[in-house]
């Protein structure tokens, strides 16, 4: 989650037990979890790696989130409760914290509250279906990365979304949550893509 492993790293069990101080068998079963997590990848032969995404991979995931996540952006700003909307905005003052408030940014910290804001605006939409697909195309391990390269203008226009695509739901504008998201999301593909740095 942190990145200390880069996309294609091969993960092995008897040198992360060694390292870790931990036995072979909880690090199995946690190496288990994380692959049904998507956060890592099993191949037959090989063992558990880091995740690694074409350009092509990468296009497509962004360009499908950007079409999903902005329609449930837009019924989020129709269906949201105020509960939903406070903690929306928790989500966000958590994310500015943990991007801000120490000597550098906590990238899994980010990563957490980002997600958090992201899974209330897909539950706000109230469509099973909807939030099917966004969860077969959202890849967390791609999500942190994306963050790993963020520098702090970066972050600030990405939290600068979060708090305009609360408002526009606040206001019941589809249209408005609409739009912002899918700036938002564009954003991030700009910089894993390479067509636009993340850096100042």
């Amino acid at each position: 989650m942190s990145g200390r492993w880069p996309s294609g790293a091969h993960l092995r069990e008897v040198e992360l037990a060694s390292e870790l101080g931990f036995s072979r068998t909880p690090v199995r079963e946690a190496l288990r979890r994380l692959a049904s997590e998507g956060v890592l990848t099993f191949a037959p032969h090989v063992g558990m790696k880091v995740p690694n995404w074409s350009a092509t991979d990468l296009d497509e995931i962004f360009e499908l989130r950007i079409r999903l996540e902005s329609y449930a952006a837009e019924l989020a700003a129709e269906r949201a409760d105020g509960v939903t909307i406070s903690a929306l905005r928790q989500a966000t003052e958590e994310m500015e914290r943990a991007a801000f408030s120490g000597s550098a940014p906590d990238t899994v910290a980010i990563t957490t509250a980002n997600d958090r804001f992201h899974q209330l605006i897909v539950s706000a939409a109230r469509s099973k279906r909807l939030a099917a697909f966004i969860a077969s195309v959202v890849e967390l391990p791609l999500v942190v990365r994306t963050f790993a390269r963020f520098d702090a203008r970066a972050l600030r226009r990405s939290i600068a979304h979060h708090y305009e695509i609360i408002e526009a739901i606040s206001h019941r504008d589809p249209v408005w949550a609409g739009a912002v998201m899918r700036a938002h999301i564009q954003a991030g593909r700009q910089v894993m893509l390479g067509g636009q740095s993340g850096k100042e």
